[in-house]
């Protein structure tokens, strides 16, 4: 992961670091809000199901000897490793077919992970068909700080992407998990239309300074709006406590994941892999009376707006798709609301949302023109959204050499 991420506030940990969990760690039953939506349809079996663990050096990993690896992943009940293929537009040698050939002969999964920063992104995309080549089975997208803002990158990068992988091969995003303190982050791009099937938000509890249930309740609020599989991605590193990363574990079971990985092999203690090694099993999830999901509001401002407004698109309302809860989109809420016999109160609320997400949303590709081209119901060109230029309110997780 990177280490130039801009440093947080301390008094904004700090405040983080007071807010309450949401249920006993010591509970087996945790009461979970039921989906907001119906995943969008992704291709299963996966090697994002079950559990995975992330190696940044190959040779910094049980000292890079394939047998050592396998036979650590194997007593952990880790399924599936997610190996560094390439870092921006230079694939990384380590990855290889011999490598992955070898991995798959232990009966592990093998996928790669690339970091991205959107500054050559047709060049950077040409890392997925590289680990493809290699016998990648997923591949996923570290993004960033660097992406923030960048939509009309993100949108060549995840075309050309897709041209070397192909529709149908599996693909995660590994973002930040707090949704709301990324207002420019181009989320709808890497989750939207054609780009990843997978949601695999970097749910760092300790780094953050909240517990597991607090991560959980916060992270999934705000993404499940993307309709995408969530895999929760926890941490090893900083040595959290046995039991939290076994709390981890348990809400992903209650949260229903298809699965969860860990960062990283190389920081993960004697101690933590004992943990992972634990059989445990699935938590009984209580359901909450409603689904959760963030609440829009004239003055909105960000990409939940800009994915808001691309499903009005898609309902045939007149909207500019800006990330801006103007007047338009005042208005385009409204009616949608009373054509799908809602309170027409123009906010998008838990009902609306719901209503929205039930259609694909209209695909926009984003382009640093500023040349605005007709945007209808089926998608098209557009200069890229006015809320792109607003900054993180903050950096949930503080820079870390990692």
């Amino acid at each position: 992961m990177s280490a130039a991420r801009r440093l947080a506030t301390v008094a904004a940990l700090a405040l983080l670091a007071c807010l309450p969990a949401t249920a006993d760690a010591a509970k087996k039953r945790v009461t979970v809000p039921p989906p907001l939506t119906n995943a969008q349809a992704s291709p299963s079996p996966s090697a994002f199901e079950g559990d995975g663990m992330w190696i940044w050096y190959v040779n910094q990993s049980s000292g890079g000897r394939v047998s050592s690896i396998a036979k650590r992943a194997q007593a952990s009940g880790i399924e599936t490793l997610f190996i560094k293929a390439g870092d921006g537009r230079k694939p990384w040698a380590q990855f290889n077919k011999s490598l992955v050939d070898k991995l798959h002969s232990y009966g592990l999964h093998v996928c790669a992970w690339q970091y991205v920063y959107g500054r050559n992104p047709a060049t950077e995309a040409k890392v997925g068909a590289y680990a493809k080549k290699a016998g990648a089975e997923c591949f996923v997208i570290d993004a960033e700080a660097e992406v923030e803002g960048k939509y009309a990158a993100a949108s060549t990068y995840m075309r050309k992407l897709r041209a070397g992988l192909g529709m149908n091969y599996p693909i995660g995003v590994a973002g930040f998990p707090y949704v709301d303190y990324h207002p420019g982050y181009p989320y709808s791009v890497f989750l939207g239309p054609g780009g990843a099937q997978f949601n695999v938000p970097q749910m760092y509890w300790k780094a953050i300074g909240v517990s597991v249930d607090r991560i959980y309740q916060h992270t999934y609020t705000y993404n499940e709006i993307w309709g995408r599989p969530i895999a929760p991605l926890g941490q090893t590193y900083m040595a959290p406590p046995r039991s939290d990363l076994l709390r981890f574990r348990d809400m992903a079971s209650a949260y229903r994941a298809p699965g969860l990985s860990w960062w990283s092999w190389q920081a993960t203690t004697s101690s933590g892999w004992s943990a992972l090694a634990v059989d445990r099993a699935p938590v009984n999830a209580a359901h909450g009376p409603t689904p959760v999901a963030p609440t829009l509001a004239r003055g909105s401002k960000g990409d939940m707006v800009v994915w808001a407004q691309e499903h009005l698109l898609a309902a045939h309302k007149s909207v500019k798709v800006n990330g801006v809860f103007d007047t338009r989109t005042l208005n385009a809420v409204k009616s949608f609301q009373r054509g799908q016999h809602l309170s027409v109160t123009g906010r998008v609320d838990v009902p609306t949302w719901r209503k929205l997400l039930a259609r694909a949303a209209a695909k926009v590709a984003w382009s640093a023109s500023g040349r605005a081209a007709k945007v209808g119901p089926g998608g098209g060109t557009a200069p890229e959204p006015a809320s792109a230029k607003l900054p993180a309110t903050m950096y949930e997780i503080p820079p870390h050499a990692h």
